[in-house]
């Protein structure tokens, strides 16, 4: 009979969502500073998913201000592993966004970046392999900073042209390991100065209210966010 009901169950009743459990891990932008508003794209998109009528998804914010890909590297897998629900599991998937502050120059507009680009691919490709290992990846790329705003507190010098290469050697490793890549600094870039500019705040790094709006905006119409959900009713 309990044979009989189990199968029945299954057969006659919709497949329900589970709440899938997602790592946000990266720099200030992840954190959300410059958002006193709503905390943040990451923020913003966790009290979507506490709606009614949503799936529920948990999200852990794991930004830190001021961090390069080494420092989320050092604290990556440590750091979640000590989170509530994942303590005793693995999350469902991972998303990065970090590489900004890595792209500085520091203390003058031609000095040396904040991280040796070639140590800052060899510690992308490490963070990546070893995330890839434990769960589905996915990356957020940086938005433009205002040059003309420059330097940020008076010590670091952030330019298109510097971002522009990390950003490219951080999707080629996406695309070499079939990890999806949201590409926000040509996005917003395309849409012209007189618009992105506007996202920013007045120290020419951090997206404002506005800005970070427009970062959840490109987050939730990814297709690769909404292609959780395939994850979502697997678990179920």
């Amino acid at each position: 009979m309990q044979t009989f009901v189990a199968s029945s169950v299954k057969q006659f009743c919709p497949r329900q969502q589970q709440p899938l459990k997602l790592v946000v891990m990266g720099d200030s932008i992840i954190y959300g500073f410059g958002d006193p508003e709503g905390g943040g794209w990451v923020e913003r998109l966790r009290r979507q998913w506490m709606l009614p009528d949503t799936p529920g998804h948990v999200i852990y914010n794991l930004g830190v201000r001021g961090d390069g890909v080494k420092q989320v590297h050092q604290r990556f897998e440590h750091e979640f592993r000590s989170r509530g629900e994942l303590r005793n599991r693995l999350p469902d998937a991972i998303i990065f966004s970090v590489g900004v502050n890595d792209s500085a120059r520091l203390g003058r507009p031609d000095g040396r970046n904040f991280t040796d680009f070639d140590s800052f691919q060899t510690q992308l490709g490490s963070l990546l392999d070893q995330a890839q290992r434990l769960c589905p990846v996915l990356f957020v790329g940086m938005a433009p900073v205002d040059e003309t705003k420059m330097p940020f507190m008076d010590c670091l010098y952030y330019n298109h042209a510097d971002q522009h290469r990390y950003k490219e050697a951080t999707r080629l490793a996406c695309l070499k390991r079939q990890i999806p890549y949201l590409d926000i600094f040509e996005i917003w870039k395309s849409r012209g100065a007189d618009w992105w500019s506007k996202q920013i705040l007045k120290d020419g790094l951090h997206p404002n209210v506005s800005g970070y709006k427009a970062l959840l905006q490109e987050v939730i119409t990814w297709e690769s966010i909404n292609n959780l959900e395939t994850l979502s009713l697997a678990a179920a």
